[in-house]
């Protein structure tokens, strides 16, 4: 189980570099205009994804995060953005590594935030927060479609194909 996290963890980390650089190409304006999305922008919906991450995984680490809000704008520009998520990623991709079996299968205890204890299984979880990142990515991925006509593609095959350590898939 630990090797189809740490496939998912490569995944985002790829996802995340090819939307990012698209993301890059878009003039200010657009970057940041409400586009009627559920996060408003391109830029609100990558800060909500990011911020949700640093929730999830403060859970799983003990480091938790307050969430002030769901839309909460952790970095009012694409350069720091960026800079946060890629080291987020890495984050992301140590904590997963670094989890056992036992862990993974293992029950899971947090307080929601709207303040009630909640347990599942750790598996459970990290299927939700990398589902989480894949659902608002594709929505970035329609609004850089809508914005520029074409929007690189992230199919999940594409990234294993592409550059998917095999040797370390078995660690």
């Amino acid at each position: 189980m630990k090797k189809h996290f740490k496939r998912l963890a490569h995944y985002n980390k790829w996802a995340n570099e090819r939307i990012y650089d698209a993301a890059a190409t878009l003039d200010v304006e657009d970057y940041f205009a409400d586009r009627r999305a559920f996060f408003r922008s391109v830029h609100g919906t990558l800060n909500h994804i990011l911020a949700i991450d640093k929730l999830w995984f403060g859970r799983f680490t003990g480091n938790l995060y307050a969430l002030p809000s769901f839309d909460v704008i952790l970095h009012d520009n694409l350069v720091d953005l960026r800079a946060a998520r890629e080291a987020f990623d890495d984050h992301i991709a140590d904590v997963v590594h670094g989890l056992d079996e036992s862990r993974i299968r293992g029950v899971f205890r947090w307080i929601t935030t709207e303040g009630e204890p909640y347990a599942s299984t750790l598996d459970r979880c990290l299927t939700q927060i990398f589902n989480h990142q894949t659902h608002h990515r594709g929505q970035v991925h329609t609004l850089l479609n809508q914005l520029t006509g074409e929007a690189p593609p992230i199919d999940f095959f594409l990234c294993m194909n592409d550059d998917f350590d095999e040797k370390d898939e078995t660690q």
